[in-house]
């Protein structure tokens, strides 16, 4: 069992990656927006992170940057979530410290077969 916090404002696509994530047997946290997972991020620490690109008060990519230079979790596996999936928009989010992408939309069995792949 893993512990992962999700970052996401779309709280119908919240609500099926934890229930998908909580049904394999993960432990998830939920944070429905940048601060709020920058508060958990500072509290806790994580097998996993999975952050959506466009969220309010602080972006994915706010995200990514202060847990890599502030919070000193430099460690910290980081999966992008994101609808803007262009080459340019990866290649940000990889240059930002993520760890891995991950294309919306997306079935929850890829999203636990990723996770299971990352998780080892």
């Amino acid at each position: 069992m893993a512990k992962i916090l999700l970052a996401e404002d779309e709280e119908v696509l919240r609500m099926l990656v934890v229930d998908t994530l909580e049904d394999e047997g993960h432990e998830v946290e939920e944070a429905r927006d940048g601060e709020e997972a920058i508060q958990f991020i500072t509290n806790n620490n994580y097998n996993l992170i999975l952050l959506d690109y466009m969220m309010p008060i602080y972006t994915g990519l706010d995200v990514i940057e202060k847990v890599r230079k502030e919070l000193g979790k430099a460690d910290a596996k980081i999966m992008m979530l994101s609808a803007k999936n262009q080459k340019t928009d990866q290649q940000k989010v990889m240059e930002a410290g993520a760890n891995y992408f991950m294309s919306k939309p997306f079935s929850p069995k890829e999203l636990v077969d990723r996770i299971e792949e990352i998780l080892g």
